[in-house]
């Protein structure tokens, strides 16, 4: 096929302009046969961009079919040819050559369509199927006989197809040109005159055929013509055209139709033999004719969306070569035998959370090749998805967000897209798109406990791991990586920050120092907890960290406090006190808590076993049996305190008890208490012993005194009941310092404090409503109570003076008072578990002001109202500010009671039974 001329090649122009893309197409036209790159159209100019513009403007055209006819050149901007195009090819005999391009516009993901015309050029001559051909004549035949000849073929159109034959010069021959009802020219051999097989047998022609074309293309064909015998009938068809209708997946090989040509003549003049007329090459693969019987079938595999027609001539000849023509017109009717299509033109892989309803997701073209509805088709995905399809132009689809997507439920879609057709059955395609969602920060971390406790042992290493809190963030990447911290504070003046910390990446939290139970109990904390996310968010959480006690602490010892001048502490017991008689109390706390601070006594070493006992839980000490003649004077027991921790811990204390019925015994023998170390001890113990001697006188001579006063003043019936009221009984123990010089002598109604320095004895009135004193306001509400010494009374011989009332039952503590943490447990005997921190508190501060002022012989006997002996700066005004925080019960020396709660005092009651300042000393021993 020769290449057309340079002058034939031209462009048409423009026949559309571009508008809205789903109703208007651009238009061009183009001649075959062009190189390739040839400009077909300035699409940069069509669409309003400039020539450099089409890449950045992501223009490019969609690929469809195994062949692409045209490209983009992106400099130009013009549409130009991909290589030769054949229009024959690609049309056939078609009058009119389209094809049909999408050119995509990604930044406006628009679709737009353009057609090219294919002109056609005149780059076929016209050609016979075969280059001989032999026509047998009768010599009979009459001129005016006419004798088909070979038709010639142009695949061109217009024209540059076939237009007429012409036949060479000869003198019994003519041409004559038919037209039919298809506009198809049928040459025909026209007999001028009569034939003479013996003047020339055989004849030769050359027929041509030509085209319209400039230049004009020809071909040729040779006739050979060959005189026989008569032969007067020609073979003649049942129908002049068939028509058959066949599907396009018949198998190879089936049988589509049976021609039949009928001679009337005999012999070989009546055998019809059948053969195409024109054997083009596409008709002869999918099509063959039995010579023979005529039937006609299929060859090669029909396609309808190749080609849904066929046209064929067919022609029947007998032996002498007289010939018949017809049609058969073969119709291919479409099958769903293709599949949808889906082209994925322009596809997003990942999208953030955030993006609105309405966003692109991808766009996508679905073409069947099939026709009519088995070509129509349907798109579809699954309604779970929050995702939702909208067609647009022609056959393109767009899949955008239906609803706001959250990568916290779903982080990756895996979309299903299906193509269906409507054939039966229909048929369908799928494809898989996977869409991943962007993170943002939009969860803060969140712990796994709306409240966390923890609990650490005291004393605990420095360093060690308390518990590991846990925030889960629910983002990903950075939005997920969780910081941990804690709040500033400060505990007890020191900064939050040196007592715990926190590991920021683990949440481990950690002890910068070790703790002390007595020091505090409990940490409040609030730990937070902040992703990496941009902006960051964080969520709180508090931590109550618990401090559990350890035992730690030894038991402390309250009462016997150890003297501060180096002497002895002594209790007094009188040689006719009976068992059980209530000799002291050992007083001690412990600073742990729980089972730690639970105390026990026990006697560990006694100078005279068997003699006293010890309250195992009360640490009373009480005669075990009755006191005997040859029992010491001095007595040394030595006490231990336990507490019930694990290991236990325990303190010892050492008791002195001097052995005595009244005080010149006991002054006669406290040289053996304490042996002086050198004579200055020897000369202060002398000086005690006069000082002593002088009190009682000095006591002795003011009680006549007062008496005198009295009787002068009143009746003689209320001096004696205020008399028998007024004296109090010999203590039955007394707490004496030896080598302090000092003597802490306390009864219910009187104290008697002796020095070394002051030479003399002081004699207290209390008064009502004393503010630091254990003495009950009734007993100090009696008018001017008189205080007498043991040996005053003796000289008296008021032998009922010396009996002890019985113990007032309002000083022992009640069933809930019992000891433990609680006071719901109990004791043992008639002992109590330490807990009143008040009473004992003023016992404590009482004992060491007395103590101290003994010592430095500042104290007076009239030191102040309700002082009991004590100095200015421990009178009324003194507050419990200056005693250590052991609430215990408080230990009244020289009687078997335990004070309670202070009700009397607090509650402004007097205490039942006004005497139970009184306690019987027991029958005394005879000598």
């Amino acid at each position: 096929m020769a290449a057309a001329p340079s002058g034939l090649l031209w462009v048409c122009i423009l026949l559309g302009g571009l508008g809205n893309s789903r109703a208007q197409q651009i238009r061009y036209s183009v001649p075959e046969e062009l190189e390739e790159g040839s400009a077909v159209g300035n699409l940069a100019q069509d669409l309003g961009l400039e020539p450099g513009k089409l890449a950045e403007r992501g223009v490019r055209i969609v690929p469809r079919g195994k062949t692409q006819l045209f490209a983009l050149n992106p400099r130009s901007g013009s549409l130009v040819t991909a290589g030769r195009i054949d229009r024959e090819e690609l049309c056939d005999r078609s009058p009119r050559c389209v094809a049909n391009l999408e050119i995509l516009l990604e930044d406006k993901v628009k679709i737009l369509g353009i057609e090219v015309e294919i002109i056609d050029v005149n780059d076929n001559s016209p050609s016979f199927g075969t280059e001989r051909r032999e026509i047998k004549v009768a010599e009979s035949e009459d001129p005016g006989t006419r004798f088909p000849l070979p038709e010639a073929f142009d695949p061109d159109v217009g024209v540059n197809s076939l237009q007429g034959y012409q036949l060479s010069a000869n003198d019994h021959f003519s041409l004559d040109v038919q037209s039919g009802a298809d506009g198809i020219k049928y040459p025909e051999l026209v007999l001028e005159r009569a034939l003479d097989r013996e003047e020339e047998s055989v004849h030769h022609l050359v027929l041509t055929a030509f085209d319209g074309g400039d230049p004009v293309r020809s071909g040729t064909a040779r006739i050979l013509i060959t005189i026989v015998d008569t032969n007067d009938n020609a073979p003649v068809f049942s129908q002049p055209q068939y028509h058959v209708n066949v599907k396009e997946n018949l198998p190879v090989g089936s049988r589509i139709l049976t021609i039949k040509a009928t001679d009337p003549d005999e012999g070989a003049n009546g055998e019809v033999t059948y053969s195409f007329r024109n054997e083009r090459d596409k008709i002869s693969q999918l099509f063959q004719l039995n010579s023979l019987s005529g039937d006609i079938t299929v060859l090669g595999d029909l396609d309808y969306e190749d080609s849904g027609f066929y046209d064929i001539d067919v022609e029947g000849h007998d032996g002498p070569g007289l010939r018949a023509r017809s049609k058969v017109l073969v119709t291919v009717l479409d099958v769903n035998d293709n599949a949808p299509e889906i082209t994925i033109t322009s596809f997003t892989s990942s999208i953030q959370e955030t993006s609105p309803p309405g966003s692109v997701v991808a766009l996508f073209n679905v073409h069947d090749s099939d026709s009519g509805e088995n070509g129509l088709v349907t798109c579809s995905i699954p309604e779970s998805l929050p995702f939702r399809l909208e067609k647009t132009y022609g056959n393109y689809y767009q899949l955008l967000i239906h609803r706001t997507l959250d990568r916290e439920e779903v982080s990756e879609y895996n979309i299903t897209v299906t193509a269906t057709d409507q054939g039966t059955p229909p048929l369908s395609t799928e494809i898989y798109l996977s869409l991943k969602v962007v993170d943002i920060n939009d969860n803060p971390p969140t712990f796994t406990h709306a409240s966390y406790s923890a609990y650490i042992p005291e004393n605990n290493p420095r360093g060690a791991s308390i518990l590991t809190m846990t925030a889960q963030d629910t983002d990903s990447g950075e939005n997920a990586q969780v910081v941990y911290s804690l709040a500033e504070d400060t505990i007890q003046g020191a900064p939050l920050s040196s007592y715990v910390s926190i590991n920021p990446n683990t949440g481990v939290l950690y002890a910068l120092r070790s703790f002390d139970y007595e020091q505090f109990q409990d940490l409040q904390l609030l730990v937070t907890a902040r992703d990496s996310g941009n902006p960051p968010l964080s969520s709180n959480v508090s931590l109550s960290l618990f401090v559990l006690d350890q035992n730690d602490n030894t038991p402390e010892i309250l009462y016997p406090t150890l003297p501060t001048d180096g002497s002895t502490g002594v209790e007094l017991t009188p040689r006719s006190a009976e068992p059980g008689y209530l000799v002291t109390k050992v007083v001690a706390v412990d600073k742990d808590s729980g089972q730690n601070a639970w105390l026990s006594y026990r006697l560990l070493k006694a100078s005279e076993p068997g003699l006293f006992s010890v309250g195992l839980h009360t640490g009373e000490v009480r005669t075990a049996r009755a006191l005997l003649d040859r029992d010491a004077l001095k007595q040394s027991l030595v006490v231990a305190v336990q507490d019930h921790g694990q290991p236990p811990l325990s303190t010892t204390v050492t008791l002195t008890i001097a052995v005595s019925d009244n005080i010149p015994d006991i002054l006669a023998d406290l040289g053996s208490i304490n042996t002086p170390a050198d004579s200055e001890d020897s000369d202060l113990t002398l000086y005690l012993v006069v000082a002593v001697a002088v009190v009682s006188c000095v006591f002795l001579a003011f009680v006549i005194m007062l008496l005198a006063l009295r009787l002068r003043h009143w009746h003689t019936t209320r001096l004696l009941r205020t008399a028998s009221n007024g004296l109090a009984g010999m203590p039955a123990s007394q707490f004496v310092g030896v080598d302090g010089v000092h003597a802490f002598l306390q009864t219910y109604s009187h104290e008697v404090s002796l020095t070394a320095d002051s030479g003399k004895s002081h004699l207290i009135f209390p008064q009502p409503n004393y503010a630091d004193t254990l003495i009950s306001q009734e007993s100090c509400g009696k008018s001017e109570p008189l205080l007498v010494s043991q040996d005053l009374l003796e000289t008296k011989g008021d032998a009922s003076l010396f009996q002890q009332a019985p113990p007032n039952t309002d000083w022992r503590f009640s069933q809930a008072q019992r000891p433990g943490t609680s006071g719901s447990q109990n004791g043992d005997e008639t002992g109590t578990w330490p807990n009143n921190q008040f009473d004992t508190e003023m016992l404590q501060a009482m004992i060491l002001a007395s103590a101290s002022e003994a010592a430095d012989g500042s104290s007076t006997l009239g030191g102040g109202a309700g002082t009991m002996g004590l100095s200015a700066r421990y009178g009324p005004q003194f507050t419990l500010q200056h005693v250590p925080d052991y609430r215990q019960n408080v230990y009244i020396p020289g009687s078997n009671a335990t004070l309670t709660n202070a009700a009397g005092k607090r509650d402004g009651k007097a205490p039942a039974g006004g005497n139970g300042n009184k306690k019987k000393s027991g029958k005394k021993e005879k000598k």
